[in-house]
């Protein structure tokens, strides 16, 4: 299968897991990290679950499955092994032309997930097409080595300098901003903390190095 790798916006939008467990509770982490509105359907969930459900965080219905369950839900989640309500949540998903992910089971999933590299606003997203999901952990793995701490960072000052640019009502061209960000005294600031001398040095290359297209999303 040949899968459209994209970012979702979730904030404030319904979504639904059925299940509990560990794997229902990784999923509803990365919800509530997205801002999402969490509806989780078990009947026994785990500590985690059960605390973002005491805090308000998500909205717990302790039972299992029901057909209308997905009704209002944009997104669900099923993370429970039992094939047969799986395969009816599916039914009920295509039904109501709402995206669904069965875990481990990319027959019937609209959309399988990466495996995921956070450093502050960067996201490294590694798959394999659901081939191999352990072979995208090690490869995730070892990207972890080269994206350091620092590259959150350095997100930042480059959405601050980006900011000013246009405030002067300028646009550097891709070409500029590889060279900026390939400047070694830019990051080693970033790493000492000197992020305000990181802004400058990254304006300053920009600046001398012309105007043009921003080509940096």
């Amino acid at each position: 299968m040949a899968y459209y790798p994209v970012f979702l916006e979730l904030r404030d939008r319904p979504c639904l897991v059925v299940g509990g467990g560990a794997v229902a509770e990784r999923k509803v982490e990365g919800l509530l990290d997205a801002g999402a509105r969490v509806t989780v359907v078990s009947p026994v969930v785990t500590d985690r679950i059960a605390t973002w459900a005491a805090s308000a965080h998500l909205v717990h219905v302790p039972r299992a499955y029901r057909y209308g369950d997905l009704a209002a839900q944009e997104l669900v989640f099923v993370a429970i092994d039992d094939a047969p309500i799986t395969s009816a949540i599916v039914a009920e998903a295509r039904e109501r032309r709402v995206w669904v992910n069965a875990a481990d089971d990319a027959r019937h999933s609209d959309f399988i997930l990466p495996s995921v590299l956070r450093r502050g606003a960067l996201t490294v997203a590694v798959g394999t097409g659901g081939a191999s999901p352990a072979l995208a952990r090690l490869i995730r793995e070892e990207l972890e080595t080269y994206f350091t701490d620092d590259y959150g960072p350095l997100v930042d000052v480059a959405a601050e300098v980006r900011r000013e640019l246009r405030q002067r009502g300028q646009a550097a061209s891709g070409e500029s901003w590889r060279r900026a960000f390939d400047d070694a005294g830019a990051r080693r600031l970033i790493a000492e903390g000197r992020r305000d001398e990181a802004k400058a040095r990254l304006l300053s290359r920009l600046g001398a190095s012309g105007c043009g297209r921003d080509g940096i999303d």
